[in-house]
């Protein structure tokens, strides 16, 4: 079991008010999967990507990655733990723009104290794999959108993460271009890497062999694809059930 998440509540305080990100949430994801969590504004599918990618802390309940509960670890540690086991794929990319593309790509592993030579080597073996080898030496802003994100994903890929959290990464993308991308992220998946998907796109969740749907800080459906079974048809004749119930 890659993560194991137990009884899972996030409480914010804001002012004399408590928000109620998650309430109770358990689940597990095995090695190799390709999870969406999908769900409305404010549902606490973000908030439980944070704490899957230790970018956060639950109020109470347990978190283990790849074995490590991170109750306990200091944020020095929680750090390490995460540059070394998860890789982060965002919207809006998250590129550093005074830096070109390699040395984007190479920023995590500066983070693991690498020595130069390796990591500018293993960042344009990165940017080789998603297409964008001849880039190498661009800045973000000479790139087109999809270019972007295909740096980002390289970038998520170039420590050899156990697991790759992607957030809305088709948001900012025209149709053509999130195809791409999609196709890209499946490909990872059918190579071995375990990816966990927030979106609010059912089409994007299609692409998915497990559906987990979230609404007011609780897994509402877990659905699994294990015989081609058509999981988003089955999220809907689940939410017409409740609307008629």
């Amino acid at each position: 079991m890659l993560i194991e998440a137990i009884d899972l509540h996030r409480v914010y305080r804001m002012g004399e008010n408590e928000v109620h990100a998650l309430r109770g949430v358990t689940f597990g994801i095995e090695r190799g999967e390709f999870v969406s969590i999908i769900g409305p504004s404010g549902s606490g599918k973000s908030t439980l990507m944070h704490i899957m990618g230790c970018l956060d802390r639950p109020t109470s309940g347990s978190y283990i990655l790849d074995g490590t509960p991170i109750e306990g670890l200091d944020d020095r540690r929680l750090s390490r733990l995460r540059n070394r086991k998860v890789g982060f794929v965002f919207q809006s990319f998250n590129l550093i723009q005074q830096l070109n593309v390699v040395e984007n790509v190479e920023v995590p592993l500066v983070y693991m104290e690498m020595d130069r030579h390796e990591r500018r080597e293993r960042a344009l073996q990165m940017l080789e794999a998603v297409g964008l080898g001849h880039r190498s030496q661009h800045r973000p802003n000479e790139l087109s959108g999809g270019e972007n994100q295909r740096v980002a994903i390289a970038r998520a890929l170039v420590t050899d993460p156990d697991l790759i959290l992607a957030d809305e990464p088709t948001g900012n993308l025209d149709t053509k271009t999130g195809h791409e991308i999609m196709e890209l992220l499946k490909r990872l998946h059918e190579q071995g890497k375990t990816l966990i998907m927030v979106t609010h796109d059912l089409e994007k969740a299609k692409w998915s062999s497990r559906f987990i749907h979230m609404k007011d800080g609780k897994i509402l459906h877990d659905f699994r694809d294990t015989d081609g079974t058509d999981i988003v048809g089955m999220f809907y004749e689940s939410t017409m059930e409740q609307e008629t119930q």
